[in-house]
């Protein structure tokens, strides 16, 4: 009668409190050069290393141009904390994947790629988007910098348990429509607090067909949904995605990895403290207005008039209308795009780009868009060029950038203008997150390469 959930967090913990939280294993930590610094100056200051430093690794990912990486970085704040990153994982013997690193990429895109998430793993990073890795079939969360310098010093951290949720996907997507679009689906319909307090695992026959991009993607944003993260149980495309890459276990280790990983799923009588389903059928793409990733719409669709909008939200619903100077009742189709943004570790993996040059192939970028196509590794940008995608998109005039996180977080150069508006494959579109001032509208790889080639919000099904 046990989730999936359960069992792997049952089986990593060390100890309990009685009344109050659970240690918890930990077996992979991921650290970026924003929330570290704070924590290896903690371990610093008591004079004590890492407990098991072979269980961590650092790359730089938020604070990184996307342009001429091999030379010094210009802003001074970045550059400080990039090198403040590397300079700590040297001092504490730690695997770094610096800039320049054919290794190095977005911590949330490397980690599924190198083999690095596994199975049945606990991994943390301080960062909330590290519930992307849960796609892979582990138990992935964000955490706090106290939290970081609490895995660095003992590979364990003190947690309350979440209560589980299944979200069931039942059916066949439709033409067009993506895991991006499932994501943006379901905070339209449960809101951004809809899995507040839950661990949420992903299921149905539409959550099986797709990819391990499709399913990053769908794990990545389940913190947009209040959710403490979320998870897919393994099969075998999991097992054929891992399969042969960097840090993956291979030979006999393989197949006695493969033998346990085949047990991790929810027992068929496992009870669920919440449980929702959804028809695939329903599924459109979707394309936000607002300024929180559950302020959704379909692409063909309209805005809401104030009376459909609940009244306890009808303040927030006003001001969020008036900073994107949009009202009840628009009609997305047509807007105005001045930037459009490929990449993050939402959707800045390989089948983001195929699906982003599916659209431009045999087309031209709109003379009005300034377009952003930042792949979400080195290995991606491998992958581009090897499958000719780069020709393809830079005959549609679009230029492929070096991996970073870019636009979807104004930590580095690629901000964009108050006022304009970008169509984005990230993952938040508050205020000011793009830039300040910016106007974000959250969308799949597709229908941003249908706003890029048109110079506005357009169905990327009339493109297909």
């Amino acid at each position: 009668m046990n989730t999936l959930f359960d069992k792997i967090w049952d089986s990593h913990i060390v100890s309990r409190i009685e009344g109050g939280p659970q240690q918890l294993y930990i077996d992979r930590l991921y650290c970026h050069e924003v929330t570290s610094p704070q924590a290896f100056e903690g371990l610093r200051s008591r004079g004590i290393k890492c407990f098991r430093p072979e269980k961590i690794f650092c790359m730089p990912d938020h604070n990184v141009p996307t342009r001429d990486q091999d030379k010094p970085v210009r802003d001074p704040v970045s550059a400080r904390q990039l090198d403040t990153l590397e300079a700590n994982a040297r001092e504490f013997g730690l695997e770094y994947f610096g800039m320049t690193d054919r290794r190095n990429g977005i911590i949330h895109v490397v980690g599924p790629e190198r083999g690095l998430s596994l199975p049945g793993m606990t991994i943390v990073c301080g960062d909330s988007h590290t519930s992307t890795h849960g796609a892979v079939g582990a138990i992935a969360f964000g955490i706090g910098t106290s939290e970081v310098e609490m895995v660095m010093a003992s590979q364990c951290i003190l947690q309350q348990k979440p209560k589980s949720m299944r979200i069931r996907v039942e059916g066949k997507l439709g033409k067009g429509v993506s895991a991006k679009d499932v994501a943006l689906y379901i905070m339209k319909e449960i809101s951004t607090s809809g899995a507040t307090g839950y661990f949420v695992e992903y299921a149905g026959s539409a959550v099986r067909d797709m990819s391990m991009e499709g399913r990053l993607t769908l794990c990545n944003l389940s913190i947009e949904m209040g959710a403490r993260g979320g998870f897919i149980a393994p099969d075998e495309t999991t097992f054929a995605y891992l399969k042969g890459r960097e840090y993956s276990p291979s030979g006999e280790a393989w197949d006695k990895a493969v033998e346990y990983w085949k047990t991790l799923r929810s027992d068929d009588d496992a009870v669920f403290d919440k449980e929702i389903v959804f028809d695939a059928s329903e599924i459109a793409p979707m394309i936000t207005y607002g300024t929180n990733p559950g302020m959704g719409t379909e692409v063909c669709g309209r805005i809401p008039y104030m009376e459909e909008v609940p009244p306890q939200d009808r303040d927030s619903f006003a001001k969020s209308l008036s900073y994107m100077d949009f009202h009840p009742g628009d009609a997305m189709e047509g807007k105005k795009v001045d930037y459009v943004f490929l990449g993050a570790c939402t959707n800045g993996r390989i089948e983001d780009f195929r699906a982003f040059a599916s659209i431009s192939a045999g087309r031209h970028k709109a003379e009005s868009v300034t377009a952003w196509l930042v792949p979400g590794s080195r290995e991606v940008v491998r992958q581009i060029h090897a499958e000719g995608l780069d020709r393809i998109l830079e005959e549609a005039g679009f230029e492929i950038r070096q991996p970073g996180c870019s636009a979807c977080l104004a930590m580095n150069e690629d901000k964009v203008p108050a006022g304009k508006y970008c169509v984005s494959t990230s993952n938040r579109n508050f205020e000011g997150r793009q830039g300040p001032g910016a106007r974000t509208l959250l969308a799949s790889p597709l229908t941003a390469a249908a706003a890029a080639v048109t110079g506005k919000v357009t169905d990327p099904r009339t493109l297909m």
